[in-house]
């Protein structure tokens, strides 16, 4: 099946596995260590010589932006034989990640990638499973840990880039009201900030985020609150994805299309058909596909090939997309229904 843009950078970020350390290490199952530039020590677990690594990956949520990522994880599987568990918080809660970090760490598990709900309070948890299993994050870092390897979005950049969205909204300035899960997570604090920094001096003002704990009634009771409460907010921002749906249909219900505007991230059907109805004015898209397909990819290698795989940068940076409803525009945006199509395709079944 060929798929042309978001596959592409697939394809390039394929290269990021030959830029290894030039350590050895030693043959069966051993742990080998290294360094980062801070000085962090980085420990490789190889599995035992001729054993199939167990390998899983683990969301912060069930929203459907997951499903995007478990088909690049389904494409590795596809393309490696191996078996990587997908595990989902059903609830969204710190307490059943390190749940899940403690059983998969118990049961011998080679290799496991995780979007950190709360990177400062998990570091032990996630310290306590890299003794024994090589451990990446996905989507949300937690930098201070023993992780080995960040795969995902450059989230003060992808903030910056929404920025530079909600400047050309609101040329006048205005005031602007936030949306997310929750602030303790790096992707929302960096996000946050790369906006802020972003539209600092064009009289555009930042409110303080609204934060919902991942519960989808408060998420819209927020969202209901601004609008009806604060009618000289002129431009709603969600963090999350499924804010971007949230908004859509609080925007919707209440009259206001075309008062209140709407920038948002991540690519939910709900966020999509926001921009094809006018009622979001764009969205900035992470690769999601990517996070899963190379998170398993790198996992599978460590476990395999030990040190020889350890990226010499462990920051992976996997980029963005803005999303509207204009024609598209090499290297700047592109359009709902061009890329809405590929990504109906990329999560059919292969």
């Amino acid at each position: 099946m060929k798929i042309s843009g978001l596959l592409r950078g697939a394809v390039a970020l394929a290269a990021f596995t030959m830029a290894v350390s030039g350590s050895g290490c030693k043959e069966g199952g051993t742990t080998t260590s290294s360094s980062t530039g801070t000085g962090q020590a980085r420990k490789v677990h190889k599995a035992p010589e001729g054993t199939t690594p167990k390998i899983a990956f683990i969301t912060n949520n069930v929203s459907a932006f997951w499903n995007i990522a478990k088909a690049g994880v389904a494409q590795y599987e596809k393309e490696s034989g191996i078996k990587v568990d997908f595990k989902q918080p059903q609830n969204g809660k710190v307490e059943e990640q390190n749940r899940f970090l403690e059983d998969l760490a118990s049961q011998g598990y080679n290799g496991i990638a995780i979007s950190v709900i709360a990177p400062d309070a998990q570091v032990a948890e996630i310290n306590k499973a890299a003794n024994s299993a090589n451990v990446v994050t996905h989507d949300s870092d937690a930098a201070a840990s023993n992780r080995l390897a960040y795969i995902g979005t450059n989230n003060y950049e992808a903030g910056k880039r929404l920025g530079q969205e909600v400047i050309k909204l609101l040329p006048q300035g205005g005031k602007v009201a936030v949306f997310v899960g929750m602030m303790s997570a790096d992707n929302a604090r960096q996000r946050y900030q790369g906006l802020k920094d972003t539209v600092a001096g064009k009289n555009i003002e930042i409110l303080q985020p609204k934060e919902d704990n991942k519960d989808s009634k408060v998420c819209m009771t927020n969202v209901e609150a601004v609008i009806n409460s604060q009618p000289d907010v002129k431009l709603l921002v969600g963090l999350w994805s499924y804010n971007g749906p949230a908004i859509a249909s609080v925007i919707t219900s209440s009259g206001k299309k075309g008062q209140v505007l709407a920038a948002v991230f991540d690519e939910e059907d709900g966020t999509l058909q926001g921009i094809k109805d006018g009622v979001i004015s764009c969205t900035v898209v992470q690769k999601p596909y990517q996070f899963g397909y190379h998170s398993s990819k790198l996992l599978h290698e460590l476990a395999t090939k030990g040190e020889a795989a350890l990226p010499k940068n462990p920051i992976i940076d996997t980029g963005v997309d803005v999303i509207n409803a204009k024609a598209t525009v090499a290297g700047q945006s592109r359009n709902v229904d061009e890329f809405w199509t590929e990504l109906s395709k990329l999560k059919a079944p292969q």
